[in-house]
């Protein structure tokens, strides 16, 4: 037995080595170690990692194994090929040599395995026939000893299959690519009819499944063009119902033509009768016309008699209404006069109370109730014109139901904060207007702590037993008849009552509007 020759990294790198496709690829077949059916020269990977790196620089397999090949090659083997290149292999059984050469390559001694092919014997199983595959097709094509050691490896696990390849024979059950596989690495008697005939029934197998495959192809396509005829009756049906239905809508959009036609010929001969009417009336018209013209020009003359009518008669009454003037004029002189003479002659002074300061001086003195303010005017409206014109009256008086107001405006405040608001809005109204203000609430007993009210606002609580609306009716009781008194409350009851006494009410809203406007 040769001895390998040592690794080393600085000798010259191999030549490139045909690949092998990997197991299960179909190929055109050819030599074990043919370059062209193998492919380009793959590389080595690590069997720890993933990375492929490059094979290292060994010496040649040829110059390594020939001279030991021809010194122990078994008789009956010739080296060489029986004298002959070596056999086209069909792609499947190249595949099945590199697969049975790598699953034994571990198994062998270290001396035994070639240099090249070491690091290669370190791969994983699962990659070790894919990424050695070039060099191991290379080592069974050039190293007879290691093709004759990796042969006695796979005949002890083939059993009876390879005593009968050993023998010459291929069992009729047996797999073509196995058989010519063994073949091959074992090189009996006849190997190469063996390998001829593998082939033979591989490259039939192939066949059988081509025609198989064009079979079902035929068959799906026949499948496919049924399905398209069917779905072409099913798309002729739609469309013949569809003519079918286009007809009908074509028949009835003549009839709706026909129907338009005659409509259009009975629509041109109205048109045709109307046009003549209209000519008569426009002849009408014009003759109606010309009588209108006509009268307008009567009345046109008669307007201006009466015009000229008019200013005489607006003359004359202008000067009848200077002479009443006068008289007028003369009239009010002599009451104004009359009325003069009379407080001089009576010695009236100047008042220094109103009625409702009696009423409120009354009020405090019985029930003890607090007075706030003095008594000047206001200025309020359920309406903002027509209150304005209530308080625009001379020397009036506004009477306010305090709580009936603040609840409806602004019934979320305590009823202090509320009092606050209501007085302070209300002392805006007297300093704008000059009028006599009073408000009026409900309270049981004498509040202490109130602020001071505004100047011109009085301010006055119900004493105890009565309300505020009582009050209010006492105070528009005792105002002088005529004297223009403006209640404001909400309560319908109160409203009469005052205008019984000829004071003039409103609504809650028209003070709050006005106190909004303010």
């Amino acid at each position: 037995m040769p001895r390998a020759e040592p690794y080393d990294d600085h000798l010259p790198a191999e030549e490139p080595v045909a690949a092998v496709p990997e197991p299960g690829v179909e190929g055109t077949g050819g030599t074990l170690d043919d370059p062209v059916a193998a492919g380009a020269t793959a590389s080595t990977v690590d069997p720890t990692t993933d990375t492929a790196e490059p094979p290292r620089a060994g010496p040649s397999v040829e110059t390594a194994t020939a001279p030991s090949a021809d010194a122990s090659a078994p008789p009956g083997d010739d080296p060489a090929g029986d004298g002959g290149p070596e056999p086209v292999l069909p792609e499947p059984v190249r595949q099945r040599i590199v697969v049975l050469a790598a699953a034994v390559l571990p198994g062998l001694p270290g001396d035994e395995v070639p240099v090249p092919l070491r690091r290669v014997a370190k791969f994983a199983p699962n990659r070790r026939a894919r990424l050695g595959a070039p060099m191991i097709a290379a080592q069974l094509t050039g190293d007879p000893l290691f093709r004759q050691r990796v042969a006695a490896r796979v005949l002890a696990d083939a059993g009876d299959l390879g005593s009968a390849v050993v023998g010459g024979t291929a069992p009729a059950a047996a797999d073509p690519v196995e058989v010519a596989a063994l073949a091959y690495l074992v090189r009996p008697a006849g190997w190469r009819n063996l390998i001829e005939a593998s082939g033979a029934a591989v490259r039939a197998e192939a066949d059988s499944a081509v025609v198989a495959e064009l079979v079902r192809e035929a068959e799906r396509r026949a499948t496919r063009a049924e399905h398209d005829r069917a779905i072409a009756r099913v798309e002729a049906d739609k469309l013949r119902d569809e003519l079918a239905r286009v007809r009908e809508e074509l028949g009835q959009l003549r009839e709706e033509a026909r129907q338009l036609a005659r409509s259009l010929r009975e629509t041109q001969a109205r048109e045709r009768r109307a046009s003549e009417l209209l000519a008569t009336e426009r002849g009408r018209a014009a003759r109606t016309t010309a009588d209108a013209e006509a009268e307008l020009r009567r009345a046109r003359a008669r307007l201006a008699e009466a015009e000229a009518a008019a200013g005489v008669a607006r003359a004359s009454a202008k000067e009848a209404r200077s002479v009443d003037d006068a008289r007028l004029w003369l009239l009010l002189e002599t009451i104004g006069q009359a009325a003069v003479g009379l407080r001089r002659e009576l010695a009236l002074d100047p008042a220094e109370k109103l009625p409702a300061d009696f009423v409120a001086d009354a009020f405090a003195d019985s029930a003890g109730t607090p007075v706030a303010g003095i008594a000047t005017r206001a200025r309020d409206s359920d309406d903002p014109a027509r209150l304005d014109q209530l308080l625009a009256l001379p020397r009036a008086h506004l009477v306010v139901d305090g709580y009936n107001v603040t609840k409806r405006g602004f019934g979320e405040m305590s009823l202090e904060q509320q009092r606050k608001r209501l007085i302070t809005g209300l002392g805006g109204i007297a300093a704008q207007t000059g009028d006599e203000v009073t408000v009026v609430f409900d309270g049981a007993e004498r509040m202490h702590g109130l602020p001071p009210s505004p100047r011109g606002v009085r301010v006055l609580f119900s004493r105890k037993g009565e309300t505020a609306d009582e009050l209010i009716r006492r105070l528009v009781r005792a105002e002088p008849s005529g004297r223009p008194v403006v209640v404001v409350s909400a309560d319908r009851e109160v409203a009469d009552g005052v205008r019984r006494h000829g004071a003039y009410p409103l609504g809650a809203d028209a003070l709050l509007r006005r106190l909004a406007r303010s």
